[in-house]
């Protein structure tokens, strides 16, 4: 039935017996057989001949895009049970932006590694660029990322959390004794932020045009680069995720980041192309979402 099924959506996806028999390399009198065959297996019209087209039924239609889940599935588990047999090390190659700090991550992880022992985890970090390029090139599988575009239809976009944005300041800045800090009232404050030579003028574009800083920018290679450049007051840091003071102890405070007096948020989410998924990328994705359904 599956080489029967394929004929089917050869058919339709090039609206052509004549065409879909060139591509499966099949007579059309053999194609038109192997879809006869394919009705009366399964007990239903799929489609209607006319002349020289043909229309789907609505149980045909029904059928298409169904079988297309199945065959992708099918590919999927075919090329997973070669790996197996092959005894290919399992790999999941992860991406996590630079600027988080949050727990859910790394207690993923975790999980992930107690529940698949097997598979070799890679991890790597990055501004947001840095990771979409890692998807879009191949060099990840999965990122936990910020929105910044609209979800695109060539990858999973699965929202994890919306978080509230934070600037981190020097406690001996003027700027830690607020309540709140808008953007509009640090235009005359450089803003720092972590970004690899190649993406700072994307982020400081993101964070001009998007967020509002009108300040100098200020960039650092890694997190930790970052707030030393904060505690040695050059500067204040945007950042998501929780207001816990205990964490940076006496030297940072994180004050609530606000634009026509509402804090900003974002939304954090796990990003893969659907093209690259698979058993181990769904599984981590999973874990990933329980994480955040328990903070």
């Amino acid at each position: 039935m599956l080489r029967q099924i394929r004929h089917f959506q050869a058919i339709v996806q090039e609206n052509s017996f004549t065409e879909a028999a060139e591509l499966c390399h099949i007579s059309q009198s053999g194609i038109s057989q192997s879809i006869k065959a394919l009705e009366d297996e399964i007990g239903v019209q799929l489609l209607i001949r006319k002349n020289r087209s043909f229309e789907l039924t609505e149980a045909g239609k029904h059928f298409y895009q169904k079988s297309l889940v199945i065959t992708a599935d099918l590919e999927r588990l075919c090329r997973e049970t070669v790996r197996i047999d092959r005894k290919d090390a399992a790999k999941l190659r992860l991406g996590v932006l630079s600027t988080y700090s949050g727990d859910e991550f790394n207690c993923a992880i975790a999980a992930f590694s107690e529940k698949y022992p097997g598979v070799e985890l890679s991890v790597v970090s990055g501004n947001h660029e840095d990771l979409y390029d890692g998807l879009r090139l191949g060099g990840i599988d999965l990122a936990l990322n910020d929105q910044r575009r609209a979800f695109s239809d060539a990858y999973e976009n699965l929202v994890l959390m919306e978080t509230a944005c934070y600037v981190e300041v020097a406690s001996h800045n003027p700027l830690s004794r607020l309540d709140t800090v808008s953007v509009d009232a640090m235009k005359n404050t450089p803003c720092i932020l972590v970004a690899s030579p190649a993406q700072q003028e994307e982020e400081r574009r993101f964070y001009r045009d998007i967020i509002g800083f009108r300040g100098d920018f200020l960039f650092a290679d890694t997190l930790q680069a970052a707030r030393v450049m904060v505690v040695s007051n050059r500067g204040v840091m945007p950042v998501e995720g929780p207001n816990s003071d205990s964490f940076f102890g006496a030297t940072l405070k994180r004050i609530p980041l606000i634009r026509d007096g509402i804090q900003l948020r974002r939304n954090y989410c796990a990003f893969w192309k659907k093209d690259n998924s698979g058993y181990y990328v769904e599984a981590f994705a999973d874990i990933l979402k329980s994480m955040y359904s328990f903070a």
